[in-house]
């Protein structure tokens, strides 16, 4: 288990380290001078005043130089100044990065306690009536866009209740911080589920044919031991794969949730940042969402060695 733990850091960290280089090289390879997009508002600025604004930015150096730069500021939390607010990125980011993780959370726990459960029903009760529904609410999970459903949320809320269930302003407290949240997050969580459920049933099924399953019921087990214990124990494999997934996509793909909403997460912030050009904002955002993915990712391969003892001594 050790060498598989360390292996899989290693490979974490190399692969932080190519999305860094591809993150800082795509923003570098942008069309225009950095200096003269955020600050030549007349249409001139003085050659002299460019090259303040260029050292003060860091643009004098050489580009690896920028790029070290870049790294050891985030290795020691000093993600510079923002192009816009001239204040440093790491307050900028701290407010909005617990509501952002707060809402993904809330979605995703929504996803796995419907999706899990009723992809094994469905499963057990194949072919039925009930596996039918089931089915037909999946499919609608996975087509309906999560924009129109929250539109909708939001017209049946003014219509029933007179009011919208969107952020006005921060919560005083857990319990309202959960009536905020609880709304979108389940809008952002139903396409979660919906394939979290189709899965686990997919997995089931296969699970279920298996010449063990068979054995255990000649043997008298009872069906919940069989289909909890043994079958869904063996099928939680691709759907940890796709649990694991949906969680990192929460954390970068809430936009549309926070816009209908009016959440200001994390995600909405970075369409904020690249709509005016804030450079250091992007950069420091997007290398974030790729560390919580990779991260999450890497919590996912911990749990199949949980799950599969024989995944650990993969090579």
């Amino acid at each position: 288990m050790g060498t598989y733990l360390v292996k899989r850091l290693l490979l974490m960290l190399l692969t932080l380290v190519g999305i860094s280089m591809l993150i800082f090289v795509l923003l570098w390879l942008m069309p225009g001078n950095i200096a003269v997009i955020m600050f030549d508002t007349a249409g001139f600025i003085d050659p002299e005043e460019m090259a303040a604004i260029e050292k003060e930015l860091g643009l004098d150096l050489a580009i690896p130089l920028q790029y070290f730069h870049w790294i050891g500021g985030l290795l020691t939390w000093d993600l510079g100044l923002s192009f816009v607010s001239e204040m440093p990125v790491v307050d900028e980011l701290a407010p909005r990065i617990p509501i952002t993780a707060k809402l993904a959370a809330l979605a995703i726990g929504y996803s796995i306690l419907f999706g899990l459960p009723l992809g094994v029903i469905s499963a057990v009760r194949q072919n039925t009536a009930l596996d039918y529904t089931l089915r037909v609410i999946s499919l609608s999970g996975l087509s309906l866009p999560s924009f129109w459903l929250a539109l909708l949320i939001l017209m049946f809320f003014v219509q029933v209740f007179g009011t919208i269930p969107v952020y006005l302003e921060p919560p005083e407290n857990l319990w309202d911080e959960l009536l905020l949240y609880a709304i979108p997050a389940a809008v952002a969580g139903f396409r979660a589920s919906a394939l979290i459920m189709r899965l686990t049933r997919s997995a089931m099924l296969e699970v279920m044919r298996q010449d063990y399953i068979r054995t255990a019921r000649a043997k008298g087990v009872s069906d919940g031991a069989v289909n909890y214990r043994h079958a869904l124990k063996n099928a939680m494999l691709p759907v940890t794969t796709v649990i694991g997934i949906e969680a990192a996509f929460m954390m970068g793909g809430l936009v549309v949730i926070e816009t209908v909403f009016n959440i200001p997460g994390m995600a909405y912030f970075l369409v904020e940042a690249i709509l005016v050009r804030d450079y250091p904002m992007v950069q420091n955002l997007v290398m974030l969402m790729a560390v919580i993915t990779v991260s999450l990712n890497f919590i996912v391969d911990m749990i199949y060695a949980l799950l599969d003892p024989r995944i650990r001594y993969a090579e």
